[in-house]
This record gives structure tokens, C-alpha cells and sequence, in this order.
């Protein structure tokens, strides 16, 4: 079908053709000139581009990367390096099953590491379709529910004081780990992404920000879990930013069955922790995640994939072209 040494070097020239978010533009031409070879007809939108296929399946994946920590580089069964997964890896995978004729649509949006740019505006300006594939790392599981989430930006008030003096200020941060202890006590999940406060001078902080990742299972509502954060403003002032309740797919994990199936595959199932385009397309389409890689190492310097897991993701790609839905 494929052979190893063109999964190699279209990986390589992916992953070396940087595509920092909101600077897609160099990747976004090789991908257009990519298919318009194999004689795909494109839609292109602002921040996305697609094959001009009206079909009720979409396949799609994202263009950009976090900031490079990691150059390409090959040790006879993984590739390394920022992207090498997350998704450049998926990228490989549809571009080279494109090779095949693909009946159904193929969609590429920007911007999937900041603000989802890409996805929002498909998901607005898409016209037809039922169901999607958003490729991401899932270790070629299917990811049938995917879990919510959102920003949580706290700026946390304290009272300065003499450095020798604790007992006559409030400090920001101790209240930072007040407030850290509490959410746990109130059974939150969450990643603490970023704290900020205090300085080289002898003398309590008055102030300390907090950025965190809340996260929802699949079947919370998001306006519940809202509500429940009502005593942060005893600590100080809060947002919310990027909020998304989570889902279950419906049926196209059915879909995606058939195909591992026809490849040899045995399907098994997961859950998606982080944030997806697909929580932008699942409003308009029935949506599930799959594709290779782990994504755990993914935005680390020990980001990998094999060659194998692309090679056989192309073959439930191209499998997916005979399933009787069309």
C-alpha cells in the first residue's frame, strides 16, 4: 500500500516545516499544492482548509505545533521531535491515503494549541456533513467520549508587609496554596499551569495569579461545575476562559470499527483528557478521536511516534472509503 520510506519522508518534510500557531501559512502550502497534485479541487477559509468533497464523513487533523523543543531526528523505530505526533504524524496519515482517492471530505485547521481558530470557523461555515474523525494521539484507540474543560484565571489579593513581619501581612501565596488545597477538597480535577508572585524584595506578596486547567468529565455540565467556584472570591478575582462541556459520540465509533477491523485491527476504546477540535465540531457533527501516538509525550522533548502505527492508520484511512455508509 505504503511503503516505510514514504511515511519517513513525508514526516520528515512535515515535521520540518515549522507551523507554530497563528504561523501556518508555509505548511498550509505544501498541503494545498500537496493535494492539488493528486487532483483534489480545495475550499479554503481563513484559518482552514478542506477538500471539496461534499460527503457526510470528515476526516480531519490540525496544522500547527507548540514551540519547537525537539529537532527531527530518527532512531530506526520512532520519530522525534516537536509536532512528530501531535499531529504531524495524522497529517502523514491523510495525506498519504489521500494518494487513494478519498471520497469523503478532508479538513486541516490552524490555530487547534491556542485558540482553535480553524475548527471554530469550519464548524460555522461547513455546509454539509454528519460525522467527523479528528485525528489526534490516542495510541490508534478509539476516544468515543471526550471530557470538557476550561481556563481558570485567578488574581489572588494579599497584604504586603516586612518580610520579618509574616503575621502582619497576608501573604498572596500561601493564600495560592489555600485555595489549591481547597478545590481538592471539593473534589475538582485540574492541572496547575502557571503561578505567578512575589519578587527579590524582603516583603510578604500582595498579590499571586493562578492559571489552571479544569477539567469535566464527559457528562458534566459545565454551568454546575461554574457554580461551584463561587468561593474563589474570597481569595481575590477570577475568569473563565475557553469552556467546553465534554460529549459522547453517538454512532461514527461504529464507523471506525468496521474500518480497524478490515485492517486487522482490534478495536479498543478510550477517553480524551485534553482539549480538541473536536469540542468545536461536536455541536454540528457526531464526532470521535483516533490516531497514532501517545499523548502524554506530546509538547515534551520525548514527543515520538512509530512509523508502523502511521502505516497502519493509512490502511483504516483507506478502509474507510468501502465502509457501506457512502
Amino acid at each position: 500500500m505504503v511503503t516505510y520510506d514514504e511515511i519517513f519522508r513525508l514526516l520528515k518534510t512535515l515535521t520540518e516545516i515549522e507551523s507554530l500557531s497563528k504561523k501556518e501559512e508555509k505548511l498550509k502550502y505544501f498541503v494545498k499544492e500537496y493535494l492539488k497534485n493528486l487532483g483534489y479541487d480545495l475550499i479554503e477559509g481563513d484559518y482552514f482548509i478542506a477538500t471539496d468533497n461534499k460527503s457526510d464523513l470528515i476526516v480531519a487533523t490540525h496544522l500547527d505545533t507548540v514551540p519547537i523543543k525537539k529537532e527531527f531526528y530518527f532512531d530506526g523505530k520512532y520519530a522525534y521531535g516537536t509536532g512528530v505526533c501531535d499531529a504531524k504524524a495524522s497529517l502523514t496519515a491523510i495525506l498519504l491515503s489521500a494518494k487513494f482517492r478519498l471520497p469523503f471530505t478532508l479538513a486541516f485547521f490552524d490555530d487547534e494549541e491556542e485558540d482553535g481558530l480553524g475548527s471554530k470557523e469550519f464548524s460555522q461555515e461547513w455546509k454539509t456533513g454528519k460525522w467527523a474523525i479528528v485525528m489526534e494521539p490516542t495510541e490508534m484507540k478509539i476516544a468515543s467520549e471526550h471530557c470538557g474543560s476550561f481556563e481558570l484565571l485567578i488574581e489572588i489579593k494579599g497584604k504586603s508587609a516586612h518580610g520579618a513581619y509574616p503575621q502582619k501581612g497576608e501573604n498572596a501565596i500561601n493564600k495560592a496554596f489555600d485555595l489549591i488545597a481547597q478545590l481538592k477538597a471539593e473534589n475538582f480535577i485540574f492541572n496547575v499551569l502557571k503561578i505567578e508572585g512575589g519578587n527579590e524584595e524582603y516583603i510578604i506578596p500582595d498579590k499571586c495569579s493562578l492559571k489552571l486547567e479544569v477539567f469535566l468529565s464527559p457528562f458534566e455540565s459545565l454551568s454546575q461545575k461554574l457554580e461551584k467556584l463561587e468561593f474563589i472570591k474570597k481569595y481575590g478575582n477570577f475568569k473563565i476562559d475557553h469552556a467546553y462541556e465534554g460529549y459522547k459520540t453517538q454512532s461514527i465509533d461504529k464507523i471506525l470499527i468496521k474500518a480497524l477491523k478490515k485492517a486487522n485491527l482490534i478495536p479498543s476504546f478510550t477517553f480524551m483528557p485534553s482539549w480538541t477540535d473536536a469540542l468545536n465540531l461536536k455541536d454540528r457533527f457526531d464526532v470521535v478521536v483516533f490516531g497514532p501516538g501517545e499523548l502524554h509525550l506530546c509538547h515534551t522533548s520525548e514527543e515520538r511516534v512509530s512509523l508502523e502505527d502511521i502505516k497502519k492508520t493509512i490502511e483504516v484511512l483507506v478502509n474507510l472509503k468501502e465502509i457501506s455508509f457512502f
